[in-house]
């Protein structure tokens, strides 16, 4: 069990969305401090002392590095950044589907790298990663990065426990935020969503898995490829 009151939170992609909200409840549930990582932080709305806005890029290093030396205080790292430019991989834009993975998950290893030491040093803490339900389910370039993710979220959780560093992995479906607005749903709220990652980070669940579309994939992993994908049936 972990109380996030007094935690030292660091948020990235958290000027709006699912990010927003993560800064919003972890003010709710009495942080110490959170650090808003965004490109641009003159498009933060800080209105409380407790946030921090913090120049990021979580696709260059050198920025991530920055913020490390800058924010040497965390306990909590979040890693919520990430975009959606969905791509086959047979006949797709392979630039854009570079760039799902340098953001989706070369972004979180980098600043799970960068941020574990610091975590440890502090005392212990934890990592928060947002994954999808497509971690489970393939549809195209944005599914496999997240897939990707959801495999080193797992071998970080494992290799961070002996530090004291609590490692969570979110899955849901679609999210009523920007990035799923084209989406026709069904779609989870984002004060649901973050709300079950930080009680599974509370209770030390190393998943948090929120709605019924997460829900009923997970399940399927069980069973035949072919009822996963029905489309192979054919």
């Amino acid at each position: 069990m972990t109380d996030i009151t007094g935690q030292i939170a660091l948020v990235t992609g958290a000027n709006r969305g699912l990010g927003a909200e993560f800064v919003r409840q972890l003010l709710e549930r009495g942080v110490e401090k959170v650090y808003a990582a965004v490109r641009r932080p003159d498009s933060l709305q800080a209105g409380d002392e407790r946030i921090v806005p913090l120049e990021l890029d979580v696709t260059d290093e050198e920025s991530i590095v920055r913020a490390a030396e800058d924010a040497g205080d965390v306990t909590l790292l979040i890693n919520n950044a990430g975009i959606d430019r969905n791509q086959s991989l047979v006949t797709g834009d392979l630039g854009l589907a570079r760039a799902e993975f340098d953001t989706n998950f070369w972004g979180p290893v980098l600043m799970t790298r960068a941020f574990a030491p610091i975590i440890e040093r502090n005392g212990g803490g934890g990592v928060i990663s947002m994954h999808s339900a497509l971690s489970w389910y393939a549809i195209g370039s944005y599914s496999v990065s997240k897939a990707a993710l959801w495999s080193a979220t797992n071998s970080a959780r494992v290799e961070l426990a002996p530090q004291g560093i609590h490692v969570v992995g979110v899955h849901v479906g679609w999210v009523d935020t920007d990035m799923a607005a084209g989406a026709a749903g069904p779609k989870e709220t984002a004060d649901e969503v973050v709300g079950q990652a930080l009680d599974a980070f509370e209770s030390g669940r190393g998943e948090a898995v929120v709605g019924d579309v997460a829900l009923r994939v997970k399940g399927a992993l069980s069973g035949p490829v072919e009822a996963l994908y029905p489309q192979m049936r054919a």
